[in-house]
């Protein structure tokens, strides 16, 4: 069960403050843009990159780093 939580401003959840900032998960800083942005973390919790909603979760921008 999941359940509503921000992912923007004063109230940001810490997974997306993590996931938003480069100094914290040592990728890339983003913001989210809309409904249905991806990000796409590892087994061992690395991120690896974020997508825009109309990136399809078939995509080979995606697939290409699942084993």
């Amino acid at each position: 069960m999941t359940k509503k939580i921000d992912v923007k401003g004063t109230k940001q959840h810490p997974l997306y403050t993590w996931l938003t900032d480069k100094s914290l998960n040592g990728t890339k800083s983003s913001s989210v843009k809309w409904n249905f942005q991806k990000y796409l973390v590892s087994p061992e919790g690395k991120l690896i990159d974020y997508y825009f909603s109309i990136t399809k979760p078939i995509s080979s921008k995606i697939t290409k780093h699942l084993k």
